[in-house]
C-alpha cells in the first residue's frame, strides 16, 4: 500500500512537471548564437576635388605666384606699375651676371695659358690693367670677375627674394581699408633730457586714424 503511494506521488510530480514547462519564462540565450547586424555607417568621407590654391589667403596667393615667375604676384595684386622696376632690375642684374661670368671665365683660361706664353693677354692691354705684371695681372683680373660674378648672384637672389615679399605684404595690407578722416592731436608733455635725470617741457604729436579690415 505504501509502495503504492510513492508511485502515485512519483506519477503526479512528473505530471506536473511537463504540464508547468508551457508557462515558463522566456530565455534569451548569447554567446556564440548571437547575431549582430551592422548598421549602415553614414559616409562623412567626401572626395575634396577643389584646387589647392582655393585654400589659400591672397597674401599666400600672391607670393607663390612671384615665387613660381617674377613679378606674378604684383599681376595678381593689379599693381602692373611696379613690372618695369620688376623686369629693369632683372635685365640689368642678367646683364652684369653674363658679362662678369664671361670675363672671368676669359681671364682663368688666360691664367692656365699663361705658364707658356699662349694666351691672347701676352702682347694686348688687360682691361686698361697693366700689362708688364704678366701672370699677377691675370690673376688679378680673374679673381676681380668671379668676384663681381658671385656679387651680382647673391644680389639677384636677394632680389628674388624682395619682389616675393613685397607681393606677399601688398596683398596683405589690401585687406585693410584706411578711413582718410585723419586727425592731428597736439598736447604738452614731458621729454626725458639724454644723459641727464630730469626732464625737460615739450608737445607731443599724436596722429589718429581708424582702420578696420574689409
Amino acid at each position: 500500500m505504501r509502495l503504492k503511494s510513492y508511485t502515485a506521488a512519483l506519477a503526479l510530480s512528473i505530471g506536473l512537471y511537463f504540464t508547468a514547462s508551457p508557462a515558463s519564462g522566456q530565455v534569451v540565450t548569447e554567446g556564440p548564437d548571437s547575431v549582430i547586424v551592422p548598421l549602415p555607417v553614414a559616409d562623412t568621407a567626401k572626395a575634396d576635388n577643389t584646387f589647392f590654391l582655393d585654400k589659400w589667403n591672397r597674401p599666400a596667393k600672391a607670393a607663390f605666384y612671384s615665387a613660381v615667375f617674377p613679378g606674378g604676384g604684383q599681376i595678381y595684386n593689379k599693381s602692373y606699375w611696379k613690372l618695369p622696376i620688376i623686369y629693369g632690375t632683372v635685365a640689368v642684374l642678367g646683364y652684369y651676371l653674363i658679362d662678369n661670368n664671361n670675363k672671368y671665365q676669359d681671364f682663368r683660361l688666360a691664367a692656365i695659358q699663361r705658364a707658356d706664353s699662349t694666351d691672347k693677354y701676352v702682347s694686348s692691354p688687360i682691361y686698361g690693367i697693366n700689362v708688364s705684371r704678366g701672370s699677377q695681372n691675370i690673376r688679378f683680373a680673374r679673381d676681380y670677375y668671379r668676384r663681381n660674378r658671385d656679387l651680382t648672384i647673391l644680389l639677384s637672389i636677394g632680389f628674388y627674394g624682395l619682389q616675393i615679399a613685397e607681393a606677399y605684404v601688398h596683398a596683405y595690407l589690401k585687406d585693410f581699408d584706411v578711413s582718410e578722416d585723419l586727425s592731428l592731436r597736439v598736447q604738452p608733455g614731458l621729454m626725458r633730457v639724454p644723459h641727464a635725470t630730469g626732464y625737460t617741457p615739450g608737445l607731443t604729436l599724436t596722429l589718429y586714424t581708424t582702420s578696420r579690415p574689409k
